[in-house]
């Protein structure tokens, strides 16, 4: 009641039925319904203005999303770089794509993907060198820091998040404008392909966006939702609020949910369809092409003595559910690329440095691992061609 006893005059008023609304309303955050929707609007839900610019990830192997893949089969062999979720961690794979540059032998992609942070990185990485010191000066100047505009202890822990989506709207709207959605344009015209992974959470399905078919349209709005699937990917569940995304079933609106795409996947390669079924034929021009794939946490065992209380092993549980989720997802790209004939490229951080939950966007931590990606990258110590997950490289 102390902190009741501070809002002015609150003391000398009746708590009546509408007071206490009000209340509930200060304490976590009232906002806006949704219009209702069923599960079958959900699944018929469009972009309105944009077609086929997004799929289920575990939707059939000849729905739209495969057709999406296919776009690169006349460029062969072909150059896959997948960039996983992983928070902070991003900073390993800015470090390893400045120093990919440096020594001339960076390829140009003709897929790239992102995920959660990767999904912040996989614009400017698909758009090669030139945006290696945007990257740099994100992931390593301590600009991180300001994501954590810590909202009111209360209103976080009851209201959309513990933190509030202004700061990294802003950042996203900074360095994701027109310019750079041209040239992303320019680059999917020729037959490159742009995919960020977020999550539904009406549906708990993962989506595929097509980045590239937004940043070529015409439509005054695409810069915004270019910046909101951006935005909704890297928003970790309870970190940051979840993204509210405009559709229509049959003319009537409808606001979808989306999320991090980490949940759904941490790294977005080839689609579940197309990993599992072994009957389906080698894709014209898969062998002798290259995947590479760059994943921004530690996947060995990392030992820290841990306190039991809700915070401590909710977040040592979590880490553990991502390394064995992401574990997992790379033997099944190895199993794929062995099967197709494709070259499996693999690299992570591993080195153990500190982290602290309660400092998430650490500056030292960030530069710790860029250099790791940075000097592994420049001494050839990098990649591994199996999924290998020891603490010395």
């Amino acid at each position: 009641m102390r902190f009741l006893a501070r809002i002015p005059h609150l003391t000398a008023v009746p708590l009546t039925r509408m007071t206490l609304a009000g209340l509930v309303c200060l304490l976590i955050g009232c906002t806006t319904a949704r219009p209702v929707f069923q599960e079958v609007d959900a699944r018929q839900a469009e972009i309105a203005g944009f077609e086929n610019i997004r799929a289920p990830l575990d939707g059939e192997i000849d729905s739209a999303i495969r057709k999406r893949f296919q776009r690169t089969e006349s460029r062969v062999p072909r150059q896959y770089l997948a960039i996983s979720g992983g928070g902070a961690g991003g900073a390993f794979s800015v470090g390893v794509l400045k120093a990919w540059s440096e020594r001339g032998d960076r390829p140009t992609f003709d897929l790239v993907s992102g995920v959660s942070t990767g999904a912040l990185i996989a614009p400017f990485a698909f758009l090669g060198t030139k945006y290696d010191l945007v990257l740099e000066h994100l992931y390593t100047s301590g600009v991180a820091t300001e994501l954590l505009d810590r909202k009111f202890i209360v209103s976080g822990l009851l209201g959309e998040s513990l933190y509030s989506q202004k700061p990294l709207r802003e950042m996203v709207e900074r360095y994701v404008d027109k310019l750079l959605l041209t040239e992303i344009a320019d680059e999917y015209r020729k037959g490159r392909n742009l995919f960020v992974l977020t999550t539904n959470l009406d549906t708990q399905r993962a989506v595929l966006w097509d980045m590239g078919a937004i940043a070529n349209s015409p439509r005054p709005d695409a810069l915004g939702l270019f910046q909101n699937v951006l935005i909704a990917s890297a928003s970790i569940p309870g970190v940051f609020p979840a993204v509210r995304i405009n559709a229509v079933v049959d003319g009537r609106p409808i606001v979808e949910l989306h999320s991090d795409g980490g949940p759904s996947a941490q790294i977005m390669t080839v689609p579940e369809a197309v990993l599992s079924n072994v009957d389906l034929p080698v894709p014209a021009g898969a062998r002798g092409s290259d995947m590479y794939l760059l994943v921004n946490n530690a996947l060995m065992p990392e030992f820290a003595v841990t306190a039991n209380s809700t915070l401590s092993v909710s977040t040592r549980a979590y880490s553990i559910l991502v390394k064995s989720q992401t574990r997992q997802s790379l033997y099944a790209v190895y199993e794929y690329c062995r099967r197709v004939g494709a070259q499996f490229h693999m690299a992570t951080i591993d080195v153990m440095v500190p982290y602290k939950i309660s400092d998430p966007f650490n500056t030292e931590y960030m530069r710790a691992v860029f250099k790791i990606g940075y000097d592994r990258t420049l001494n050839g110590r990098l990649w591994r061609d199996r999924p290998t997950f020891s603490t010395t490289q």
